[in-house]
């Protein structure tokens, strides 16, 4: 066996990197003037450069050893076939990485137009990974484009019914208004009520107004102390007594006695005299709204506000709750101006509100005796509020 010495060892070794360097400028400066061209051809210069220097060193090599013009010829040509199939396999892998990542802008492209980005299983394992957590955030960005549309919608319709609601009140402002004007009544001392109220049913309304926006940016401040359930209750009731009477519906207290919790009892009055005023409204003539109390564990309680009322659908039980919603959209709330609530659709959302506020909550359920509201609050010390 031939000893090759240190020095042709050297030789080549330099030879080789010689011929790599240059190989390696000459595709630096391809991809600079490619920079602005497709990602195949780029592709191809990457993936050509090895190959290009492995043939160039070995044909080098082979000048240097001067090798016959036989072995010559043959080795030229078995690098020019090596040479046009690695240029080839360069080719193809280039066309497949431009084929994955075409498909993975088309998934970029359906992000946020309600469509399915489907990971590509047939590319290779980083787009994989890089396509399904795609189709995750294209989920997300869909489910919070839904969500952005229906609070949308919410708003403009409970902007339609504030402005309507708003708009009774003050109508009736305009005429009375305009009869003492044009001298057209024939007791004008007598509207000075029938104008208080409709000044109060406006009042009532800015105030629930801002309330809600004091809910919704977490301004509440709850004031807690030591709450007697009964004397809360009775307030509320004493409240709504005269809206009551008009309807003739009859409030009735069950285990109300007793209980006691840690709350604010301004905002805690608040929740039940809205939660009475919603089961006055919708209870039938001659029938009872049935206040009660009961103990779900040892440190919470459930209020219930029980009316024989139709209620509404199983599938509207948590809707109910949303701001300004009604059962039927195209007519206007019922029950009329009932000296309480403003008439606006928001008693139930500032209930709920409120009740979370005191690390509660507020829901609605079908029971064979009728329609029940229920406040579920803590006996102890409210946490803060989420």
């Amino acid at each position: 066996m031939t000893m090759i010495s240190g020095g042709v060892i050297l030789q080549i070794v330099l030879t080789s990197l010689a011929v790599a360097i240059v190989v390696a400028v000459v595709a630096v400066l391809l991809l600079r003037a490619l920079r602005r061209r497709g990602l195949r051809a780029q592709l191809m210069v990457v993936a050509s450069a090895g190959t290009v220097a492995m043939a160039g060193s070995v044909v080098a090599i082979g000048l240097e050893m001067y090798l016959s013009a036989h072995d010559l010829t043959i080795l030229l040509t078995v690098i020019a076939v090596s040479l046009v199939l690695g240029l080839g396999m360069a080719w193809c892998m280039a066309r497949t990485v431009r084929a994955w990542v075409e498909g993975f802008s088309v998934s970029l492209g359906r992000i946020g137009r309600m469509d399915d980005a489907v990971a590509d299983a047939a590319a290779s394992r980083e787009l994989a990974g890089l396509s399904t957590q795609l189709a995750v955030v294209s989920a997300e960005v869909d489910a919070a484009r839904a969500e952005l549309v229906r609070l949308d919608s919410a708003r403009r319709r409970f902007f339609a019914w504030i402005s309507h609601d708003l708009r009774t009140p003050l109508t009736a402002l305009r005429v009375l208004a305009e009869a003492v004007e044009d001298g057209t009544a024939a007791a004008p001392e007598r509207f000075a009520g029938q104008v208080r109220g409709q000044v109060e049913t406006m009042s009532r309304m800015v105030d629930d107004l801002f309330e809600l926006s004091r809910l919704t940016s977490g301004a509440v401040q709850l004031q807690t102390e030591q709450v007697i359930l009964r004397d809360v209750v009775s307030d509320a009731v004493a409240d709504v007594a005269a809206a009551a009477a008009t309807r003739d519906v009859r409030i009735v207290e069950r285990g109300i006695a007793g209980p006691v919790l840690w709350a604010d009892p301004h905002q805690l009055g608040r929740i039940v005299v809205n939660l009475l005023t919603n089961a006055v409204r919708h209870a039938p003539a001659g029938t009872e709204v049935v206040l009660s109390a009961s103990m779900v564990d040892r440190d919470r309680l459930v209020l219930g506000v029980l009316d024989q009322g139709a209620g509404v659908a199983v599938e509207d039980l948590d809707r109910m709750f949303d701001v300004g919603w009604r059962e039927d959209p195209a007519r206007p709330a019922a029950g009329g101006d009932d000296g309480v609530a403003s008439g606006a659709g928001l008693g139930l959302s500032i209930a709920r509100g409120l009740a979370r506020a005191h690390g509660g909550d507020v829901f609605a359920e079908r029971t064979d005796a009728g329609f029940r509201m229920n406040v579920s609050l803590p006996l102890g010390v409210p946490g803060p509020a989420e």
